[in-house]
């Protein structure tokens, strides 16, 4: 069986195998972490699933009303470290900014821990400050710098699309994202409309990269003519999503949706590969050059004397013959 859990609403969720216990939706539970059991909130109760899942940890139990009470004193910690924490980078005039606060408070080899994560253009000495941070906390004080899309994760907020964002939901590691990819997916190449919310390439411009490599492999090119069911046309625009190819219809003009089976045959890709533009004409072959005529010889010396009647009579029986044969044989063809 499987649940899963977040630690913050509409947070990232967590898989754990629930072992013994049965939590319903929205009831908090224990979550086992590096740091000690921390409460999480069931968000998806035990279910079975088809395929076998190993390696999950296991749910450390029910949070009883101490574990609530606990978890309530951390979070106002938590937001208390984090006023000193912006307070004091402001006294010290360094350019940090603040991106999150954890509290650990049940390590074994430590009684309080603060985890402050930061961002900076740069590296800081924070030598100083780390030790106001502790003289204000009494507390063990850790500083993380974190770049650009950790930012965006640790805080949360609104993509593009209106959601939630990916980095902050669901994505556990950033996969590398390039310009290619928007201009594969013919995307406007502004850099404010494919970023997100951290001011990098958004990460979805990964999800959908290999179909549009998949169909601009097998579909014919724009400009390509091509034979569909409404008539010959040649092809003016791509629609992946609904795997199409927009034909312009070269009898009436009117353009009109292909499924890309119907004009992806290799006959037709081999018969259109001549024509390159939308309007061109249709490929005709090559008149072969004339031959040059020979130049006339040189007047001669008078012809010999031509041959008797009697032998052209002669001749003219064998010439039919001849021809006789080659007609025959061309009817046998």
């Amino acid at each position: 069986m499987v649940m899963a859990v977040s630690f913050e609403r509409y947070g990232r969720l967590y898989y754990l195998d629930p072992g013994e216990f049965r939590p319903r939706v929205g009831e908090k539970v224990l979550v086992p972490t590096d740091d000690g059991p921390e409460v999480a909130e069931c968000v998806w109760a035990p279910q079975y699933v088809t395929e076998d899942v190993g390696g999950l940890p296991l749910c450390a139990g029910i949070a009883t009303a101490t574990d609530l009470d606990r978890d309530e004193q951390n979070r106002q910690r938590r937001a208390d470290a984090r006023v000193i924490a912006k307070r004091t980078i402001r006294e010290h005039d360094l350019p940090m900014k603040v991106v999150g606060i954890d509290f650990v408070d049940r390590r074994p080899d430590i009684d309080q821990l603060v985890i402050v994560y930061f961002s900076a253009p740069h590296r800081v000495d924070f030598r100083e400050l780390v030790r106001d941070l502790a003289r204000a906390l009494r507390a063990r004080i850790e500083l993380r710098q974190v770049g650009a899309r950790d930012e965006a994760r640790l805080q949360g907020g609104i993509g593009p699309c209106g959601r939630d964002l990916c980095c902050a939901t669901f994505l556990k590691d950033f996969e590398p994202v390039s310009v290619r990819m928007a201009k594969d997916q013919d995307l406007p190449l502004n850099p404010l409309k494919i970023s997100g919310a951290c001011g990098r390439l958004m990460c979805c411009l990964k999800y959908e990269h290999p179909l549009y490599q998949e169909f601009n492999a097998k579909a014919p090119a724009l400009g390509t003519a091509v034979e569909t069911p409404a008539g010959d046309g040649v092809v003016v625009g791509h629609n992946v999503p609904s795997d199409t190819v927009v034909v312009r219809l070269a009898a009436s003009g009117r353009r009109c949706a292909c499924s890309r089976a119907d004009v992806c045959s290799p006959r037709q890709q081999y018969e259109a590969s001549g024509t390159t533009t939308p309007d061109a004409a249709p490929v005709v072959p090559e008149a072969k050059a004339p031959v040059p005529e020979a130049p006339a010889a040189p007047e001669a010396a008078p012809a010999e004397p031509t041959e008797s009647r009697e032998e052209r009579r002669a001749r003219k029986p064998r010439r039919r013959r001849r021809l006789h044969h080659d007609d025959e044989g061309e009817t046998a063809q």
